[in-house]
């Protein structure tokens, strides 16, 4: 059954998107701003995960505490998230509080205090979850893929940040911050449950329309395009007390509104975005018992996020895991997928969306994904169509369009150094020696 949601746009240019849905009396909120790590200044990473841990202790006229005690009495949750381009708080509520927790959520959106000690406690916080994630070996592998493919470009910066940018945030960056990305003309409403919509609008519009925008015209979103790799790259952070290697392994890949992408996810998914049912996790954990774990991704975002191929490893097996990779992506760039592996992609894909429709808070996030990239209110009606409409011969171009063994960009976090004559890819997919790029990164001191 089409969702068919209601869309709305305030004269302050805030967009308001309402689905009713009476399977159970309970509502899902969420308030989305143009305001992610993309936005953090050049010297203070981690601002918008810093700017999500605080945003919700404390407004100008509820304390922290007020805003727990009226949530716990409620049985409601509001949880706040920081992306590479978005700042969505995401908030759960009966039916009958709606119209109170959505006045909460109004207000921690347009009036967060940044108390100085609610910025001390939550620093401290992110700083030790910086610190574990330091002792992570996939962690530190996504990390030095992610520097190594983007260089100085914003999408090279971890998220999370860094315990020096974090340590050197004050409270008059949160503010800068707050102020410039939560602007009315660029922020989503999305309200889905138990409601009437013809109602739940002018809550909306009460709450929101009064919030001046920045401007005159709505402000617009650049990302500037990454420098692309001519060669191949390897970088290894070794962090020999542990029991594994992680290894990514990819390619700067696409926008999400690039015209292929429905059929470069196709073919990702084929590839192994599922693991044990792609090609890369029948031939490397299923066949050859290598990886623990082994799985493809695709990020396409505002701008042409990481194609990657993820594995965990013993020490032993990094270089084969390697040599494998570039063994399926060869082979699929010489002969391509089959006809039935791309027809059981299509149809795993068809046949999990009304899975990932079964909640309201997983429809408001499909409507926010919908809203955000501007696919249309009839995106849940059209997306079967699009991916029943990739062929065998239009995911193998997607394939050797994105896919070059190349110019891959290879890291290693773990127990393990790299040869000293580093690793390219032959025409058959094995390991031949030559002399790419090669970085290794100081060893990481970890405690466990």
């Amino acid at each position: 059954m089409a969702l068919n949601p209601k869309r709305a746009v305030l004269p302050n240019g805030t967009t308001v998107i309402t689905k009713a849905n009476h399977t159970s009396p309970t509502v899902s909120i969420v308030v989305a701003a143009r305001a992610g790590a993309f936005n953090d200044p050049p010297d203070r990473d981690g601002t918008a995960a810093l700017c999500a841990r605080v945003l919700d202790r404390g407004t100008a006229k509820r304390p922290a505490e007020v805003i727990a005690d009226d949530l716990d009495g409620r049985g409601a949750s509001l949880s706040v998230i920081a992306g590479r381009h978005q700042m969505a708080l995401a908030a759960t509520c009966l039916a009958d509080d709606f119209e109170a927790v959505l006045a909460l959520v109004a207000d921690v959106a347009r009036h967060p205090a940044f108390a100085d000690e609610e910025i001390a406690t939550r620093k401290e916080t992110l700083i030790t979850s910086i610190r574990q994630e330091e002792d992570n070996p996939a962690t530190v592998a996504g990390d030095a893929f992610a520097r190594a493919l983007y260089g100085e470009h914003p999408y090279g910066r971890k998220v999370r940040g860094s315990v020096a940018a974090i340590e050197a945030i004050r409270r008059q960056d949160l503010v800068r911050f707050h102020q410039k990305g939560f602007d009315p003309a660029t922020l989503i409403v999305i309200v889905v449950g138990d409601v009437v919509e013809e109602l739940a609008v002018p809550v909306i519009t009460t709450l929101f329309s009064d919030w001046a925008p920045s401007g005159k015209d709505k402000p617009t979103l650049v990302v500037p395009e990454p420098a692309r790799s001519s060669g191949r790259q390897l970088v290894s952070v070794p962090m020999m007390n542990k029991a594994q290697a992680d290894v990514v392994y990819g390619l700067v890949g696409v926008r999400r509104s690039d015209p292929d992408y429905i059929a470069i996810s196709v073919m990702n998914n084929a590839l192994g975005q599922y693991a044990i049912g792609g090609k890369l996790g029948d031939s490397i954990r299923e066949r050859q018992g290598m990886a623990y774990y082994v799985y493809s991704s695709l990020d396409a975002t505002f701008g042409p996020g990481p194609f990657s191929i993820r594995a965990g490893v013993a020490a032993a097996n990094v270089e084969r895991t390697i040599a494998s990779i570039d063994a399926e992506l060869n082979a699929v760039i010489k002969d391509g997928f089959t006809a039935q592996e791309i027809s059981e992609s299509k149809g795993y894909l068809i046949g999990s969306l009304p899975r990932q429709l079964e909640t309201n808070a997983a429809i408001a996030s499909f409507l926010l994904n919908a809203e955000t990239f501007g696919l249309g209110l009839d995106y849940d009606e059209k997306l079967p169509g699009l991916i029943g409409a990739v062929t065998k011969d239009t995911a193998d171009a997607a394939a050797k369009r994105l896919l070059d063994p190349s110019r891959a960009t290879i890291a290693v976090a773990g127990p393990w150094s790299p040869p000293s004559v580093a690793a390219s890819p032959s025409t058959s997919g094995e390991m031949a020696p030559s002399v790419p790029s090669l970085e290794e990164a100081p060893a990481v001191k970890t405690d466990s």
